[in-house]
């Protein structure tokens, strides 16, 4: 017997949400920010707008289909089946969020505020959700695979990103480490930074556009689709001790970057959400490099 598809309803909460929730009502909420010569209206207008795209959403998801909803915050504990067809409604990083627990299932990025949010990868308004939804199970959407990074350590610990993956100190601060590449005749360098960053084409939306920019741009950023990543290393210290020649590169599909910790603790996560991530020790690697999975974004 064949499971009709469930569609997963992925969301936050809003900063309406945040500010009532610490205020306690709306109208503390509203004193606290008109105190400090804000207005409460604005956010709570957006709130309205993400309130209505979530119920213009559900209303479209066929009768047949099973549904449910979880929020970015309980995204670590969900778990996704195949038949899923997944229904991101909020901004770009919420997809990017997402991503990294998908094993292949359609993703439909629903844009709650067109004004506000570029629409890289939440590309749809919720008026096109009774269209869309259908034909992604139906197999008449168009789906881009966007390439993603991962990074595995030396005991198996696997982490996969859609944007980037970050490897240092928790706190940003300095951290020291052995820093490595496939296919670069055995050149090793010790290095203190505040930490690596790996990142794909769709990244370079993002915090990896931000480095490359600052960096003068010397090197192509990747297309969101193309097999390469680029790697910057974060404030190189030189010391007798430290190197700062290799801190910027590209990696190819079959090239992986290896970092080797010389400190107490490094953390890598990704795309922001430090909460999940894998924390190494002194001694251990990690390898970061093209992602053989892919994200199936609708178009």
């Amino acid at each position: 017997m064949t499971l009709a598809p469930r569609a997963v309803i992925v969301h936050r909460t809003s900063e309406y949400e945040e500010l009532v929730a610490r205020h306690g009502t709306h109208g503390q909420a509203a004193f606290f920010l008109s105190s400090r010569g804000r207005s409460l209206d604005e956010i709570a207008e957006r709130h309205r707008r993400t309130r209505h795209a979530l119920a213009e959403v559900t209303a479209a998801i066929p009768l047949t289909w099973r549904q449910t909803r979880v929020e970015r915050a309980d995204l670590d504990r969900f778990l996704f089946a195949q038949e899923d067809v997944v229904v991101v409604v909020g901004q770009d990083g919420l997809v990017a969020n997402v991503a990294k627990y998908l094993t292949g299932q359609p993703v439909v990025g629903i844009n709650t505020d067109p004004g506000r949010n570029p629409g890289v990868l939440v590309r749809h308004p919720s008026r096109h959700a009774a269209t869309l939804i259908p034909a992604v199970a139906a197999g008449g959407a168009g789906v881009e695979e966007l390439t993603m990074v991962e990074a595995v350590t030396d005991d198996a610990q696997r982490l996969v990103a859609l944007n980037e993956i970050y490897l240092g100190a928790a706190g940003h601060q300095t951290v020291r480490y052995r820093l490595g590449l496939d296919g670069d005749g055995g050149a090793v360098e010790a290095q203190a930074s505040s930490g690596v960053l790996v990142g794909t084409g769709t990244g370079a939306t993002g915090w990896l556009r931000s480095v490359w920019q600052e960096r003068g741009g010397r090197l192509p950023l990747p297309a969101p689709t193309e097999d390469r990543l680029l790697w910057f290393v974060r404030e190189a210290w030189p010391s007798p001790a430290t190197g700062t020649s290799l801190v910027a590169g590209e990696l190819q599909a079959a090239l992986r970057l290896h970092v080797t910790v010389e400190s107490e603790r490094l953390i890598a996560f990704g795309d922001g959400m430090e909460s999940d991530s894998l924390e190494l020790t002194w001694g251990q690697s990690v390898r970061v490099g093209v992602c053989a999975e892919r994200l199936r974004l609708v178009g």
